[in-house]
């Protein structure tokens, strides 16, 4: 099992219409054959000294390997949800375990 979890921050200026267009775009990832799980989220009320909330979204796919991993990268859902949402990335992090 491979577990890829991506936290994006959007630019400020990003309208709500914009964020719900980039949540569907995220969404959209599980039509990627090799996704076997998805979660896409947006920071709980959480308030610990460890915890970060400063991100816009948080994306979590699983795969069960990582060859399933590669498909998606290369995917052209994925290149596709590049292509027309990059331009609302402030900053990206991504945690890769297996």
């Amino acid at each position: 099992m491979l577990a890829h979890h991506v936290l994006f921050w959007l630019k400020p200026e990003t309208t709500e219409n914009e964020k719900n267009d980039f949540r569907n775009g995220l969404l959209s990832l599980e039509k990627i054959e090799t996704v076997k799980t998805i979660h896409v989220g947006t920071p709980a009320p959480i308030e610990r000294a460890v915890v970060d909330t400063s991100y816009t979204f948080s994306l979590v796919l699983l795969f069960e390997d990582l060859a399933g991993h590669d498909v998606y990268q290369v995917h052209e859902i994925h290149k596709a949800f590049l292509d027309k949402f990059r331009v609302f990335f402030e900053k990206v992090i991504i945690y890769d375990a297996q």
